[in-house]
């Protein structure tokens, strides 16, 4: 989709848009006429706009986002590009946790299957829960309670 479709889509103003992204409404007004926006301001639009870098990278008139003739990033463009990736680090961060605690539920299924079938006296299994479900743990704390800062020096 072309940014300027996007931004009608949300309902903002070039301006609003604009200032939301930390570019200049005059750069907006460029890109939606089809200018070749930088990386760095499609990271900000993308941001902005919440929606996924690539998707608005793959637009048609966007085939070389580095020959803009606004080459230095502004320092709320940086902010903005600093704060979409410590949002794509954390959603990667669950990501990884999700996909770590279902390999724990299904090995851990599987231990209790063969801890019943060969050995029911003794439920060994809870050593190997346990030690593993610390990890967990951690991995948990660090997927959705550790808040990520964004770094200021650039």
């Amino acid at each position: 989709m072309k940014v300027k479709e996007l931004r009608q889509q949300k309902g903002l103003s070039q301006e609003q848009l604009a200032e939301m992204a930390g570019v200049s409404t005059r750069t907006l007004q460029r890109i939606e006429n089809g200018a070749n926006p930088s990386t760095e301001t499609l990271k900000c639009l993308a941001s902005a706009l919440e929606i996924n870098f690539a998707d608005l990278r793959e637009t048609p008139h966007m085939t070389h986002p580095d020959t803009h003739e606004n080459t230095e990033p502004t320092p709320a463009m940086l902010a903005a590009v600093r704060a979409y990736d410590a949002k794509n680090e954390q959603q990667e961060t669950v990501n990884s946790f999700k996909g770590h605690f279902s390999r724990y539920l299904i090995v851990m299924a599987l231990l209790t299957l063969i801890n019943l079938v060969t050995n029911p006296d003794y439920f060994w299994v809870v050593w190997p829960a346990l030690g593993w479900g610390i990890a967990i743990a951690f991995h948990a704390w660090d997927a959705f309670m550790v808040k990520r800062q964004v770094s200021s020096s650039s």
